[in-house]
């Protein structure tokens, strides 16, 4: 499913986040990438999500080479086939968290069906139901959070990429989160794990742990 083949990353000053890493990811696995702020596991997702281009080496996503797509290309790909989830959320916050969590949806022109059942299933699945209405910047941190996993998963998208996913969670909305992993990988969705959470570490339907130090594989 994703495959990186001698990746470096550099960015300006010289700063390399990524140095020559080759990985193999199968399709259905839950992939938990560890390791410190500043280890590059940031950057590895992006690189997957072709977000941002590697400086040395190629990224195959679901047999796409991502990483020589032109960006209007990565941008189709990515919402077709990835859910991100943010560290920071990057959520529009005068807008709803209905309209935040629809967002993704809004190129695909589905029938308004549609749209309500997807809705209404990301809404209970993260509890938010009763926010649905509230402008994102009136929730808290936990819930802009479950905002941004909903909105995540509203495309069904094949690959989960979620970066530091229970950083603003408490320890309850973070097992809650996990319950959803769960579901997910049930549901045969590749899942990427950027965290140094240790709640993570030694999950039983983790398929694989990849420490990070200095933007090599440790």
């Amino acid at each position: 499913m994703i495959e990186l083949k001698n990746v470096s990353k550099e960015y300006e000053g010289g700063v390399k986040a990524l140095d020559s890493v080759s990985l193999k990811f199968s399709e259905g696995e839950v992939i938990v990438i560890k390791g410190m702020s500043g280890s590059g596991k940031s950057s590895m997702l992006s690189l997957i999500a072709g977000l941002s281009k590697p400086t040395e080496g190629e990224v195959v996503v679901d047999t796409k080479h991502i990483s020589k797509l032109a960006d209007h290309f990565a941008t189709s790909f990515r919402r077709e086939n990835i859910g991100m989830i943010f560290q920071k959320y990057n959520l529009i916050a005068d807008l709803s968290v209905k309209e935040n969590i629809l967002l993704p949806l809004v190129p695909l022109n589905l029938k308004r069906e549609e749209l309500d059942e997807r809705l209404s299933r990301e809404l209970e699945r993260f509890s938010l139901m009763n926010k649905k209405d509230t402008q994102v910047k009136k929730l808290s941190g936990g819930e802009q959070q479950r905002c941004a996993i909903a909105r995540a998963n509203i495309n069904n998208p094949k690959i989960i990429l979620a970066d530091e996913p229970t950083a603003n969670l408490d320890e309850k909305l973070s097992l809650s989160f996990i319950d959803s992993l769960l579901a997910m990988k049930s549901e045969n969705r590749t899942i990427i794990i950027a965290t140094h959470d240790p709640l993570f570490f030694d999950l039983d339907f983790v398929d694989c742990v990849v420490e990070m130090r200095h933007g090599k594989i440790v």
